[in-house]
């Protein structure tokens, strides 16, 4: 399978990402390095994109469970090595599900579904070193 990006500079340090589905997202650097401030910043990006994975996962595995879930928000962490290259070091994802009569159980299973099987961004980052964690909390709703 190969996934396709493009990234066209605009000005300062401004981009426009195109995903190959067709999806744009400015991306912009911070104004100490000559930003404006028009979009998120590609690290952060990469974090959204950790939590889309994780909580694709969620939504989908408590789905097939039969769980009647009506919210997941996941709420992310990151901690980043203070040299350069400013990688993550640790991340935390800290899901909020909400539903009626939710399984602990199932709430507990898809989220280490996701962790430990399904999400290939926390896979990636995992293999390179990043420490992952994960908790949750059900909400009735």
């Amino acid at each position: 399978v190969v996934m396709k990006a493009a990234v066209q500079w605009v000005k300062d340090v401004s981009f426009v990402a195109e995903s190959g589905s067709g999806h744009a997202v400015v991306l912009d650097g911070a104004p100490e390095y000559g930003g404006r401030n028009l979009g998120p910043r590609p690290m952060e990006l990469l974090l959204m994109g950790l939590g889309g994975c994780a909580s694709f996962d969620v939504v989908t595995i408590l789905k097939k469970a039969r769980q009647q879930v009506t919210d997941v928000r996941t709420e992310l962490n990151a901690e980043r090595a203070d040299a350069i290259p400013a990688v993550f070091t640790k991340i935390h994802l800290h899901f909020i599900v909400t539903g009626k009569e939710l399984k602990d159980s199932q709430v507990k299973k898809a989220v280490e579904l996701s962790a430990e099987k399904y999400c290939s961004a926390s896979a990636m980052l995992s293999a390179g070193g990043v420490e992952i964690t994960h908790d949750y909390e059900i909400v009735e709703g």
